[in-house]
């Protein structure tokens, strides 16, 4: 299955980052449940990690599930 990571933004700055989730392929709600905006900025799941603050904690759980 593949996975991409897509942003959740701020209330104060919807241009703003305030973490990384995991998504399914073709899908836009979170794997942790959070419906992200459809025009959120994504990243390869190789950068999982990169910025561990910024990483939703449940979604790298679920992530780590699925992959090898």
């Amino acid at each position: 299955m593949e996975h991409t990571m897509r942003a959740e933004y701020t209330e104060e700055d919807p241009d703003r980052v305030r973490s990384w989730h995991m998504v399914r392929a073709g899908v836009s709600t979170a794997m942790c449940g959070k419906v992200l905006r459809a025009d959120a900025a994504s990243r390869p799941d190789g950068d999982w990690g990169a910025e561990p603050s910024m990483m939703c904690h449940t979604c790298g759980a679920l992530y780590l599930r699925e992959v090898p």
